[in-house]
């Protein structure tokens, strides 16, 4: 097997068999960015020289008999709006070109703290908007698996960098889908902790009551394996919660309650993808597990309600970007007053979505609107919570497409923002309502990845994975 093959737990086993070195999978990997990168777009930056520096302290470890870590030596990528240290951190956006952060986020941290090798940053869209990594203010990135689609976003340079196998895993950030779907539209797993399971504590601020940090791998296994270190309490994050104590549940796949919501199954979802997952769920129910239909029933207020709260606590976050505060000024032109630098700067900084989810945040918590459309999105956000607390009463585990389609081609929806936010119709109401879900790959459509989100009770990651472990064994 290749050194670019190995998963986290192969990887492991010949770092500490002494089978490779640290340095040689390092420089495989940065081999293989060399080699491909050029055609997929996956990275802003490459890390040579400390990655290489890295993965020496590694290998100094192991020639002196050390216990090295699950992680140590394992060459991950990291999305351009989580900060490390001394790197430049640009969310893909002009505004932040030139910024270097100056501290690590606390998930970078603890992964430092493993011996984890840092191969560089990828792409996005600009600060996180967007579903196809097309809105990057410096590249479009493109799916391994066809490169005249898009990899899906706004994780799409994390997603396309694990599926093109330029890292062994990859960490990106899901405000309303964005590891989830680009995971489902490049065939790999990608996970969405509960809310508060994972510091954001130096994550670039999108919608902060629905940004949450998770990995993107090759399979189930590492992607316990990332969370089980990135997740935790941190004091430097109020939102953030103890970890709870997981239960072993010793399930099998005969005792499992599955709901399958029947909002999920209509209009809009490609009947393909719908072919390909329906098989799957039929299979699992010849292994004997439990299916129910379920309903979801405010499920069509997800997309609306989500587009409002996310928008409106972008403008906030977005609004100390200001080229004084934060961003590079624009000094091209001279202003006259404050108010005409702000608006050159923010004007020239920021891409076209940004802006449009900026005005529609603006407008939503505006005097006269905010109880309109703001207030009221929040009530219906309660409603989806609700939701799905009722149908956690009956069923373990919720079973549904991630995305409605497989991937597009790259221009296909940029040319309408509403085409555009159906990318995420299947998984913004799990953000709402603040649960874990988790896309894998469960088939293809005409030789493109179809993915399926398992969505599991607050806290309770332990059973994505364990369930999810089960379907990846019916699956291969």
């Amino acid at each position: 097997m290749e050194l670019h093959e190995l998963t986290i737990t192969q990887a492991h086993e010949k770092l500490v068999n002494r089978e490779i070195s640290a340095i040689e999978l390092t420089e495989a990997f940065l081999t293989r960015i060399n080699k491909l990168d050029k055609e997929i777009a996956a990275f802003l930056s490459v890390f040579k020289d400390s990655a290489i520096s890295q993965a020496k302290e590694i290998d100094n470890q192991i020639s002196q008999g050390q216990e090295i870590s699950m992680l140590a030596g394992i060459p991950l990528a990291v999305k351009d709006n989580i900060l490390i240290e001394g790197e430049k951190c640009t969310a893909a956006s002009k505004i932040l070109e030139n910024y270097v952060a100056p501290y690590d986020a606390t998930c970078i941290k603890k992964l430092r703290k493993t011996g984890v090798v840092f191969l560089g940053k990828t792409n996005l869209d600009e600060f996180a908007m967007g579903s196809s990594t097309e809105n990057s203010a410096f590249k479009i990135t493109h799916n391994p698996q066809d490169l005249s689609r898009v990899p899906g976003g706004s994780s799409g340079g994390s997603a396309a960098a694990v599926k093109a196998k330029e890292c062994i895993s990859a960490l990106g950030s899901d405000t309303g889908g964005s590891i989830r779907q680009p995971a489902s539209l490049c065939g790999i797993v990608g996970l969405k902790p509960s809310y508060g399971r994972v510091s954001r504590y130096g994550l670039i601020a999108f919608a902060s009551s629905l940004d949450q940090i998770g990995p993107l791998t090759k399979n189930i296994e590492d992607a316990k394996i990332v969370f089980d270190v990135i997740s935790g309490k941190d004091e430097l994050d109020s939102t953030s919660v103890e970890k709870p104590k997981l239960q072993t549940t010793n399930y099998k796949l005969q005792t499992i309650k599955i709901g399958v919501p029947k909002e999920y199954f209509r209009e809009g979802i490609e009947p393909e993808v719908e072919k390909v997952i329906k098989k799957f769920i039929q299979k699992i129910e010849k292994e004997g597990a439990k299916i129910e239909e379920i309903s979801l029933p405010h499920t069509k207020y997800a997309l609306p309600c989500y587009s409002l709260i996310a928008a409106s606590e972008a403008s906030a976050n977005l609004a100390r970007y200001d080229g004084i505060r934060y961003g590079t000024p624009n000094t091209e032109h001279e202003t006259s007053n404050l108010l005409d630098a702000y608006l050159k700067t923010r004007g020239e900084g920021f891409g076209d979505e940004v802006k449009r989810r900026i005005m529609l945040g603006t407008y939503a918590l505006s005097s006269g609107y905010y109880d309109a459309y703001y207030l009221r999105a929040q009530k219906v956000r309660t409603l989806i919570k609700k939701d799905f607390q009722k149908a956690f009463q009956e069923v373990d585990i919720i079973l549904t497409p991630t995305s409605p389609f497989t991937a597009f081609k790259i221009g296909e929806r940029a040319k309408s923002a509403l085409s555009m936010y159906l990318a995420d119709i299947f998984t913004v109401s799990i953000n709402l309502a603040g649960l874990p879900a988790l896309s894998m790959p469960c088939g293809e459509v005409q030789g493109l990845p179809v993915g399926l989100q398992i969505i599991g009770k607050s806290f309770r990651e332990d059973e994505i994975f364990e369930v999810g472990s089960f379907f990846e064994k019916l699956n291969s």
